[in-house]
């Protein structure tokens, strides 16, 4: 069975930290590219973060560059999101994705059919 399986998450004050994680159960987490989305209700789909394998370059978005890190373990099968720095507006849903048809970078959530199940952030005093 192909499955993304998260860890991590949960309740933390502003400016805190967290390390979500992403383990790959079925196959080897080793596509193209792996990325973190987001989710607040109300609100559409955000990818945030970005790896590329074949080189380790990172991609993220500017509502989260310099304070989240997106990282890779080949030997645990698994990739991991950094949250320092963690604000209110942080507050969501996040999801792990990749698919193998997707070669280089992509920011739509639609190009993405491999999910995780979602891991609740909630960032507040």
């Amino acid at each position: 069975q192909v499955q993304l399986v998260q860890s991590g998450g949960g309740l933390v004050q502003p400016g805190g930290s967290l390390r979500l994680s992403c383990a790959a159960s079925g196959f080897t987490l080793d596509y193209y590219v792996e990325g973190w989305f987001r989710q607040a209700p109300g609100k559409e789909r955000e990818g945030i973060a970005f790896i590329m394998n074949s080189d380790g370059s990172t991609y993220y978005a500017d509502s989260v560059k310099g304070r989240f890190t997106i990282s890779r373990d080949s030997a645990k099968n698994t990739v991991y999101l950094q949250m320092n720095g963690l604000k209110p507006e942080d507050t969501a849903v996040y999801y792990c994705a990749t698919d193998p048809r997707v070669r280089y970078v992509s920011f739509d959530s639609h190009d993405y059919g491999y999910w995780g199940q979602g891991t609740q952030v909630t960032v507040s005093s």
